[in-house]
Order: structure tokens, then sequence, then C-alpha cells
């Protein structure tokens, strides 16, 4: 009987555990579009170039871009997943530098009924919010 409720135990555990795809998927995307929108900030920042990050302009379109990157790699511009989405809140674009303070910005991703927001108050990185 001990056996069968630590068998029990167990496996509510690991079902506790988890996560819905599509709500890990969208962790993901946002964990990488922070970290590209810093990378892109701090490039904007060193070469003293202004640079913007950008959604497309027609509504069947997806992806994103970075406008005014200067030499090295070009920063990604596709989502990993299929079906994401995002909205910039207030506007099309984002303002990443080259001043070190920015304005407070918000960028809402999407993925199928479930949406994340990234933000930052223009001084600390983008991080997610609820």
């Amino acid at each position: 009987m001990v056996v069968v409720a630590l068998i029990a135990i167990a496996v509510g555990l690991v079902s506790l555990s988890l996560r819905d795809p599509a709500a890990a998927q969208l962790d993901r995307e946002a964990v990488r579009l922070a970290a590209l929108l810093e990378t892109a900030r701090a490039e904007s920042r060193a070469s003293g170039v202004a640079l913007r990050f950008e959604l497309p302009s027609q509504p069947g379109d997806s992806g994103f871009r970075f406008v005014g990157a200067v030499g090295g790699e070009p920063l990604p511009s596709r989502w990993l997943a299929d079906g994401v989405s995002a909205e910039i809140i207030g506007g099309r674009t984002l303002t990443l530098g080259p001043e070190p303070l920015i304005g407070p910005q918000r960028i809402v991703l999407r993925l199928g009924e479930r949406n994340l927001t990234l933000a930052t108050d223009g001084i600390g990185p983008f991080a997610a919010v609820p």
C-alpha cells in the first residue's frame, strides 16, 4: 500500500510540473526577444547609431526587424515558433538607443490564446511583466 501511495504522489508531482507547450514556447520567445532587444540596445549605445525594433506593417506578415544595425552579424528577424505575433503598445517601433535612457516601452507577445508582456521603464532591461 505504501508503494502505491508513493507512486501516486510521484505521478501527481510529475503531472503538476508539466507545462502547457504553448505557454512554454511563449516563455522561450519572450526570453529570446528580451535578449535580442538588450543586445541591440547595447550595440546602439556602443556605436552611437540609432537603432529601432519594428514589426511588419502588413497584418498578415510575421517576424520583425532591427533597423539601423551597424556591421557584424545581422540580428534575427523571425520567431522561433509558428503563430507567434507581437504588438508594440503605442506604436509600430521600439526605440533602442543610442541614448542611455530610453522612454518606457512595452511589447505584447501572443501565441494562440496566450499572451505575455515585455516591458522596460527606460532604465532597466526588458523583462516579462504581469
